[in-house]
């Protein structure tokens, strides 16, 4: 590893880094600087596992401001695991919607009823026991083991990998350069207060060691930082150019009857914004045939295109959709696999926010 470092560093031989004084300052500054979080355990008191857990998959590809006002409803609704697990399916999707990533909140359902069964409302507190549950990987089982258990675990975000690049200069492009990344982590990770650590380490990244003019004067481990020497902090971590996004398209049918009722369905459990709900569409393609859009309709009406497209990006591709509405009578009944849902009860379904994009939009095409 060593070898690897000293490549790393320009070509040239690195002072060795101290890396006790990296975790003693970088402590010193996170009891004085942390941030207050509603997951994060108050100083000198133990964490909630629960949160710890809810909270890690919350944030997934997520950020923290998005997060907060999702985990406090959570907590309300359900301040146990065991709460969380007797809930249906349905009820935690519809709270769930527009947190995104809609795999992650069946997967918290699914992992909560096997805690809740198979544990007896106990978190595992081993990483084969954490791995072995539903929606846990390498990351969250080891923020779960050092944040709620205090156990030495290598934590690894987006915020802690711009740490450490800096602090090593690290020329590997990102993904490639994970594992010198993790190498470097295993050095520093503290055997006391690594929780304590793991916590600071993203609060820095987030706060001090910021993606773009890094407040390098107020950082605890300027001492120990090679790029800021370099004066090229703003340049790591280093990235290959992103390819370009795909671009799909689509229709949607925003259908209702005279009494207002709104035609839904629920998407498949699998895929794409799987299991939650969503107005009448086609499938999204490369080369969409808009001509042949109302083939999918789904059901006889005098559909009208509106003007305007809503556009969405997802991960891989991003999306353009046009949308047609029709008004049928009260009588009309609702197509296999679709409901009628009274407009005052369409913000309670389970709606992403592409398909509330797209109910906005052809409500104020029908004023």
């Amino acid at each position: 590893m060593t070898q690897v470092m000293i490549k790393e560093c320009h070509g040239q031989i690195c002072a060795p880094q101290p890396h006790k004084q990296i975790s003693v300052k970088l402590l010193r500054w996170y009891d004085q600087h942390r941030r207050h979080l509603p997951w994060r355990a108050a100083p000198g008191h133990r964490p909630d596992p629960y949160a710890v857990w809810l909270s890690e998959i919350m944030l997934q590809q997520t950020t923290v401001q998005a997060v907060k006002a999702y985990f406090e409803m959570f907590l309300r609704k359900w301040p146990s695991v065991g709460d969380l697990a007797a809930a249906s399916l349905d009820d935690v999707m519809k709270a769930w919607a527009g947190l995104g990533y809609y795999s992650r909140a069946r997967n918290l359902h699914a992992c909560a009823q096997i805690i809740a069964h198979d544990h007896q409302g106990h978190f595992p507190d081993t990483e084969q026991g954490l791995r072995a549950l539903p929606g846990i990987g390498p990351y969250t089982s080891a923020a779960i083991l050092a944040i709620a258990f205090d156990q030495r675990a290598i934590v690894i975000d987006g915020n802690v990998e711009r740490v450490i690049t800096r602090l090593r200069a690290i020329e590997t492009p990102l993904p490639q350069a994970k594992p010198l990344i993790r190498d470097y982590a295993q050095d520093i990770t503290p055997a006391k207060r690594p929780g304590d650590f793991a916590q600071a380490m993203m609060d820095l990244g987030a706060t001090i060691c910021t993606p773009k003019r890094p407040d390098c004067a107020h950082c605890p481990l300027h001492f120990a930082c090679t790029a800021a020497a370099n004066g090229e902090q703003e340049t790591y971590p280093r990235k290959r150019p992103k390819a370009q996004k795909q671009t799909r398209f689509g229709a949607a049918f925003f259908v209702q009857r005279e009494s207002g009722h709104v035609l839904l369905r629920t998407r498949p459990p699998k895929g794409l914004l799987g299991g939650m709900t969503e107005i009448p569409g086609t499938p999204w393609a490369v080369d969409f045939n808009l001509a042949a859009a109302k083939t999918f309709a789904p059901l006889p009406a005098r559909w009208k295109k509106l003007s305007g497209q809503v556009e969405h990006v997802f991960t891989h591709f991003a999306l353009q959709v046009n949308i047609y509405s029709a008004t049928v009578p009260n009588a009309t009944p609702a197509p296999e696999g679709c409901r009628w849902v009274a407009r005052s009860k369409v913000d309670q379904e389970a709606l992403p926010s592409l398909m509330r994009k797209l109910i906005a939009h052809a409500q104020a095409g029908l004023k």
